[in-house]
């Protein structure tokens, strides 16, 4: 068997800076992708179509959804996001690492299609701090606001469903700790073996000694 990528799923409250993590990983792993998700929701101010999501209605995402085009899917504040599924499959089946960033509905879903992957879930230093932090974007209405910091304290009784929890104090200390977890992933002896079987067999057969 031949080298497989490496599936990286962040999850964690909004505004716990998944995304600005996920950023800094993209610039400091070489050569992994960021897989792009679907929504129904409204773009915000600067995002474009098939960079930040792939925006679409609620037809046209039900319509995928039923020709299980979507490695999965989830209702986040009356929208619809969903993993492209062929996207994420063919990377891998390539030896390229992927990151998706994706919430607790979502990475269930695919640890139970992908449960080789690197479940890794986000908090903040304190509630206090996600509450500064989800005000301070003034993208969001205060109704919307309430509802994001309701979900959080719900979405945080999950964490012990990941492998590993990075605490988001500065983007460089959480930033070094994902690295270290992509590190010490990449040397698992499950997933180097097809690597190690050529030596094993010539050790295993006498090759060397003859």
């Amino acid at each position: 068997m031949g080298k497989k990528g490496l599936l990286i799923v962040l999850s964690g409250p909004s505004g716990t800076g998944k995304g600005t993590l996920c950023k800094e990983l993209l610039t400091r792993v070489s050569g992994l992708k960021y897989s792009v998700s679907a929504t129904t929701r409204e773009p915000r101010q600067g995002e474009i179509d098939g960079v930040h999501y792939f925006f679409m209605s609620q037809g046209d995402f039900r319509e995928k959804l039923a020709q299980g085009e979507f490695l999965e899917w989830a209702t986040v504040y009356d929208n619809l996001y969903g993993t492209p599924r062929w996207q994420v499959e063919k990377t891998l089946t390539e030896g390229i690492d992927v990151i998706l960033e994706i919430d607790i509905q979502g990475a269930r879903q695919i640890k139970e299609k992908i449960p080789d992957g690197v479940f890794i879930f986000v908090i903040p230093p304190s509630f206090e701090e996600l509450a500064a932090r989800i005000k301070g974007r003034g993208t969001d209405p205060e109704e919307v606001i309430r509802k994001r910091l309701s979900a959080a304290g719900l979405e945080l009784q999950y964490v012990s469903e990941y492998d590993y929890v990075v605490i988001n104090d500065t983007v460089e200390q959480a930033a070094n700790k994902l690295m270290a977890i992509v590190t010490a992933e990449k040397c698992r002896v499950k997933r180097r073996m097809y690597e190690f079987e050529p030596l094993v067999k010539e050790a295993s057969d006498g090759t060397a000694l003859s």
